[in-house]
């Protein structure tokens, strides 16, 4: 008849081990088992545990009676080994104890540091009792053994073996099917690891700042005589921000620096405004290189307009012939001379030649009726 037990496994270490105590206690008392293993053994998922491990069972002062209780009641001795576990009084004790229960087939070495049956004491990982009670010939679990190049499955190896020689199965089958498992969990790491990267350069990417150029085209005829746009301001309406920038004169594009790249795309409002241009307004589609088309005001050199008066009587002198800028007109009855010159041939200012003899031979723009030409 199979005895009863408390607990599945002891686990015996020195207090300078216990990091590595209480990571192999939630090691073996979490690991799952294939699920058809478990099916033809009738075991549960979990089958190892519960696990002792002094220092979350047991209170100080207590331990040695209660660890012979524990051992006991436990079917099987883990022994975590390591120079400081070779040096330990009550290591060796708890080694003995449960030997004595003649329970010796069940003692189980994992070895964290250490050479065992090491020439060199100070390597020595195995407890002396353990050669005294003619134990040292039991492998242990190593998980210093370099079968892989990365630690950490030399580590995972080491803990199959000791869970597989705990429940009396074959090793090779239950390890692959760790290995693989860990792989995919390995794989699952950096995809998301990748998703995780990805989604953050894509939101880095679509926040981070842009500078929007903005190119004025000119619709009308170029005329390198008249003077460029000047004093302007171009105004950017994007959300609930208005951005205004200052138009440098005579430059053809306008810099909106620091625009948030997630608003490309999207529909915004652009003004313009400065002198010897017609303001504009205009809705687009916001991108880093955009073009606004710009007319200049074509009235403002090419309206000529001023009136002829006699120098002796200020009367209005009408039916006088003028040329402007060497295009021919007459003046009206009132003595005021009009005259629309095409952009291409416009000035600042116009030559004047009449019939009749004038003050002044320069008209500068703009002009209008109240300036005065006076013929001698």
């Amino acid at each position: 008849m199979q005895t009863e037990y408390k607990y599945f496994a002891f686990i015996s270490y020195n207090s300078r081990d216990v990091r590595w105590g209480k990571r192999l206690q939630r090691k073996l008392e979490e690991y799952r088992m294939p699920a058809t293993l478990c099916s033809e053994r009738g075991w549960e998922r979990k089958p190892l545990k519960p696990i002792f491990f002094a220092p979350t069972d047991i209170q100080v002062g207590e331990l040695n009676e209660e660890l012979k209780s524990r051992l006991s009641a436990s079917r099987h001795l883990i022994v975590i080994c390591s120079p400081n576990a070779a040096q330990s009084e009550w290591v060796g004790r708890e080694i003995s104890y449960f030997h004595s229960l003649g329970r010796s087939k069940n003692i189980h070495f994992f070895i964290i540091e250490g050479t065992p049956n090491s020439s060199d004491p100070r390597e020595e990982c195995f407890n002396p009792v353990i050669k005294e009670l003619g134990l040292d010939g039991v492998l242990g679990a190593n998980i210093n053994e370099k079968n892989y190049t990365l630690k950490r499955l030399n580590r995972e190896r080491a803990y199959v073996q000791l869970i597989t020689t705990l429940l009396n199965v074959e090793f090779d089958s239950v390890w692959q099917r760790h290995r693989r498992l860990l792989i995919r969990r390995a794989i699952t790491a950096v995809c998301t690891i990748i998703v995780v990267i990805a989604a953050i350069v894509w939101a880095w990417s679509i926040n981070r700042p842009t500078d929007i150029t903005l190119h004025l085209s000119e619709t009308t005829t170029e005329n390198d005589s008249l003077p460029p746009l000047c004093n302007g301001t171009a105004t950017l309406y994007l959300d609930n921000d208005i951005i205004t920038k200052s138009i440098a004169d005579g430059s053809r594009e306008i810099l909106f620096p620091n625009i948030p790249r997630n608003k490309l795309g999207s529909k915004v409002r652009i003004t313009l405004s400065g002198d010897n241009y017609y303001p504009t307004e205009a809705t687009q589609t916001l991108d880093e290189q955009m073009t606004l088309s710009i007319t200049r005001d074509t009235l403002l050199y090419g309206d000529v307009c001023f009136r002829l008066r006699d120098a002796q009587t200020t009367k209005p002198i009408a039916g006088c012939r003028v040329e402007i800028g060497g295009i021919e007109t007459t003046s009206d009855v009132e003595g005021i001379v009009r005259l629309y010159i095409p952009v291409a041939q416009q000035r600042k200012a116009y030559n004047i030649v009449a019939e009749r003899e004038l003050d002044r031979t320069t008209l500068t723009m703009p002009s209008g009726d109240n300036v005065v030409f006076f013929c001698k």
